[in-house]
């Protein structure tokens, strides 16, 4: 399946994606990202009120997945988002904090406390706050990386 393909109900929502997201978060924080069953967990995560978010191990990494509260919060649709390197997620100022941030999760497995500043297609700012980040693996085989935020407000 293709990172870019849009989630639909004949993809389960991305499932592929989600349970990956799910069981990396898992594994590395002990918690669950959400309380769905394994069937609808693809479901779960696309419609959740909270923003999920996650790049490839490209060496300029290009996000795969977004789910709903993401994609409108960067004011984007699928094909735009995921055609997105992840360091255009951030202005130009930030972009050295977040690498160091990246730096520190690929070190350490996860973060749970990121706060920074975000930017939508259109300009808007808006600030994340207790943002967790953390790698993705699938069988100890690095997939990339993701990010959980559950607050966020605008920036004026």
């Amino acid at each position: 399946m293709s990172d870019r393909q849009i989630p639909s109900i004949a993809n389960r929502y991305r499932q592929d994606q989600a349970i990956l997201l799910c069981d990396s978060f898992y594994r590395l924080t002990g918690r669950k990202l959400t309380d769905a069953p394994e069937e609808s967990v693809g479901e779960a995560l696309f419609f959740a009120p909270f923003a999920v978010v996650s790049h490839d191990t490209a060496t300029d990494p290009i996000f795969n997945y977004a789910n709903q509260t993401a994609l409108a919060l960067f004011e984007m649709n699928w094909e735009q988002f995921t055609a997105l390197p992840s360091r255009h997620s951030a202005e130009q100022l930030q972009q050295e904090a977040r690498e160091r941030l990246l730096h520190q999760v690929t070190t350490q497995g996860y973060i749970d406390d990121y706060t920074g500043i975000r930017i939508s297609r259109t300009g808007k700012r808006f600030f994340i706050q207790r943002a967790t980040v953390w790698n993705l693996d699938r069988q100890g085989i690095a997939c990339g990386q993701a990010a959980m935020f559950k607050e966020w407000s605008p920036v004026q």
